[in-house]
């Protein structure tokens, strides 16, 4: 979505703690209000910027069933008034200071944002604790902006054959887990979402005892503690936040097909995921290993394990991928797409990679190439640290998704002690076609000739996030 009381103590006690990761030359603060805003402070002061993010602990999975979609609906609908802020002007006054906001919706988290000169952090903190107990939504607002998501479904999912075709994926991946369900909502109960609904589910997940809150830039940890004391510190808490206890996948007896016909396709492809292990607070040795799976499968379109085995040795695909995104609550996905060669038909292209997968688990992992992935996998953790807005999101998706400070910090150190070993285990623990979702997306039997130059497209099959 682009678009342009709790009385304070007069001294207030927080739960604080300051570390230093060791990629990381700036610190990184932690602390607690008395309200239960958990708090952190990533100083960077080689630029006067700053960052502002507030993430929620509540996403699409949270959503009651027959309500899909509330949380991105709810997220639009937050940029409306309060009694101090006219609707619109959080974000016409981030703009008139010469910065930028947004926020997006994903399955287990929504946040919201503001990159602007760091003497302005005063302006845009008070306006965002504002709308955190204090939103009004008038009758016509909501369902105007109800008007909007069912216009953003029609651009992104319903006019793009990928996306349709992905939601389908993780319908049948998810049997009943709520991953199953599209982020944005499927679009009956998109209709017939309320304002009654909206409000239900603000007063329900929106509360500082609820909520991360993130400074990143030309800060330091007392000036961003005075300044959440005196305008998120009075907030009131919520007493009836409910846990997050979402409802778990069986065990999957048997594999699962799908074949998805489109006159708008391109190019025809395949997309395989399986269920795997998520990243879990204390113990993130497999997601590391799984990371770096992905990496070798596939992460390089020129040197990874498929790559080279269905493009360049055999020429049965001209493109061959693999995604992991292990930061999820429960059960994530591990993805494989393979676009076929011309003459290559599309169960010709999946015996191809039913036989390099068989092969890679029998001969196992180069160790040059294991050390290569190793290093670009920890250069990239490196140089990440350059990116403020990018560290600011690492650490909200983490404490909002009931990570640690500490889980944060240890993560590249996680994926450094991964061996060959490891990632071998892993990927026959995952490997297994009866644990797969494999689907088929083919061009229309009537569909015209794709247009010339058209450049093929798969759908991710990661973790989904609106804005």
């Amino acid at each position: 979505m682009l678009r342009a009381s709790l009385a304070a103590a007069t001294a207030v006690l927080f739960v604080t703690s300051a570390v230093v990761s060791p990629a990381q030359a700036d610190p990184v603060s932690h602390f607690t209000l008395p309200n239960g805003l958990e708090a952190v402070v990533i100083e960077d002061h080689r630029a006067p910027v700053v960052v502002q993010m507030v993430w929620y602990k509540a996403g699409a999975a949270d959503e009651m069933r027959g309500k899909s979609g509330i949380a991105h609906y709810l997220e639009h609908l937050m940029f409306k008034g309060t009694d101090t802020m006219a609707a619109g002007e959080l974000s016409k006054t981030v703009a008139a200071n010469g910065g930028s906001d947004n926020a997006f919706t994903s399955y287990d988290y929504t946040a919201y944002y503001q990159r602007i000169a760091a003497d302005r952090l005063p302006l845009i903190m008070k306006m965002e604790a504002d709308r955190m107990r204090h939103l009004k939504i008038s009758p016509d607002d909501w369902k105007t902006e109800r008007d909007v998501i069912l216009a953003e479904r029609n651009q992104r999912t319903d006019s793009d054959p990928g996306a349709l075709f992905g939601e389908q994926a993780r319908a049948a991946q998810y049997l009943n887990s709520p991953y199953g369900t599209p982020v944005i909502g499927w679009r009956q109960e998109m209709e017939a979402l309320t304002r009654d609904d909206a409000l239900a589910w603000y007063h329900r997940f929106y509360a500082p005892n609820n909520a991360v809150l993130v400074v990143a830039g030309d800060v330091t940890e007392d000036e961003v503690k005075t300044l959440a004391e005196e305008y998120y510190g009075p907030l009131e808490p919520s007493a009836d936040i409910p846990p997050r206890m979402r409802p778990q996948e069986p065990p999957q007896r048997a594999e699962r097909r799908l074949v998805y016909r489109d006159d708008r396709v391109a190019q025809p492809y395949l997309s395989r995921t399986y269920l795997a292990t998520e990243r879990n607070p204390g113990d993130q040795k497999t997601a590391a290993a799984l990371t770096i799976l992905a990496e070798l499968l596939g992460g390089n379109a020129q040197t990874s394990v498929l790559s080279r085995k269905l493009v360049f040795d055999k020429g049965d695909a001209i493109y061959a991928s693999a995604g992991y995104d292990g930061m999820s609550i429960d059960k994530t996905t591990f993805s494989i797409g393979v676009m076929p060669a011309a003459d290559v038909s599309l169960p010709e292209a999946e015996t191809a990679l039913d036989a390099a997968l068989a092969e890679f688990l029998k001969t196992g992992i180069d160790p040059a190439q294991f050390e290569r992935i190793r290093t670009q996998i920890r250069a990239g953790e490196i140089y990440e640290q350059d990116d403020t807005m990018a560290l600011a999101q690492r650490y909200g998706e983490a404490l909002a998704s009931g990570f640690s400070v500490e889980d944060v910090q240890g993560w590249p150190d996680a994926l450094m002690s991964v061996t060959a070993d490891d990632v071998m285990a892993a990927a026959r623990d995952l490997l297994n076609p009866d644990d797969s979702v494999t689907g088929y997306v083919e061009r229309g039997a009537n569909a015209p000739p794709p247009p010339a130059g058209a450049a093929p497209e798969m759908p991710a099959m990661g973790a989904e996030v609106t804005q």
